[in-house]
């Protein structure tokens, strides 16, 4: 193993604290560790100066590996050919599901020493922004936004606790989506529209349980959902991912994902952004890569 570049956020205390101690062991009795924290966003440029032949590990969720490839991707810097490695220690660690690592931190340390390197698409779009996992806009980004006040208190839960203050209010977006050159939704209200590399969002909610994050296309989720009841019928079957047998959803394939419309607001990978009234997304296949379970 090649001597690593471990980057945590500001000590969290408590629990947090152990669990990136208990990481940090494993991997030091395997090969040389040094451990950089973060204050904010901005710091993790002046870190990767220093990365040299250090392997870099991100400790965090999904919003952490967001902040490191799109550093990296903007210093020139992302290569497949140099892995990332992820040590889950986010709210939801949805691209971590998706990719098998477990959840435990001192067990994804294991399995990070033991893994092997795993190319991956990235979402780049039209804003110079970039997604790892999901970005979703209309009621899941108002419901994210909703969540943020409460991640402190309730943790995990606080996504769900968003959605449903989010869906009791969601009138819908009047949308236009794209998918490869062809339009789906000409102007119709739309509840959501996801775009997934990742299967899940939220800690595990099956927004695209088909979507696959290397196999050069993107899932593209779009529900029609609007009603009362129908909002209601929407989040419930989503918790199991039965929502895409709907009627009133429907999910494509593709590698170009353009949305117009109603000014909208969008969740990517945990950032918020917007409202925007027009957004592209464009898949970059093989774009750079993770060390997964072996």
């Amino acid at each position: 193993m090649n001597p690593l570049l471990v980057v945590t956020n500001v000590a969290a205390g408590g629990t947090a604290d152990e669990q990136v101690e208990a990481a940090l062991t494993v991997l030091r009795a395997a090969t040389d560790v040094r451990r950089e924290v973060c204050a904010e966003p901005g710091d993790l440029g002046r870190v990767l100066d220093g990365l040299g032949e250090r392997t870099l590990v991100v400790v965090g969720g999904d919003g952490s590996v967001h902040t490191a490839v799109a550093t990296l991707l903007s210093r020139g810097e992302l290569s497949p050919d140099r892995p990332i490695g992820l040590i889950p220690l986010g709210t939801g660690n949805d691209l971590a599901r998706t990719l098998g690592i477990p959840l435990d931190p001192a067990a994804a340390a294991r399995a990070l020493l033991a893994g092997r390197p795993r190319r991956l698409d990235l979402v780049v779009d039209d804003a110079g922004g970039v997604v790892v996992n999901a970005v979703h806009l209309g009621v899941g980004a108002e419901a994210a936004e909703k969540a943020t006040a409460l991640k402190d208190r309730l943790g995990r839960v606080a996504y769900a606790v968003g959605s449903v203050a989010a869906g009791a209010g969601a009138t819908g977006w009047h949308l236009q989506v794209t998918v490869g050159g062809v339009v789906l939704q000409v102007d119709r209200e739309v509840l959501m529209v996801a775009v997934a590399n990742g299967r899940t969002i939220g800690g595990g909610a099956p927004l695209a349980p088909d979507a696959s994050p290397d196999d050069g296309l993107v899932d593209v989720v779009v529900a029609t959902s609007t009603g009362p009841l129908a909002r209601l019928g929407f989040a419930k079957a989503l918790r199991d991912g039965e929502h895409v047998e709907r009627d009133d959803v429907l999910v494509v394939r593709g590698r170009t994902v353009t949305v117009t419309g109603d000014p909208f607001p969008l969740n990517a990978d945990g950032e918020l952004d917007g409202p925007v009234s027009a957004r592209t997304w464009t898949v970059r296949p093989a774009a750079w890569s993770l060390v997964v379970p072996g």
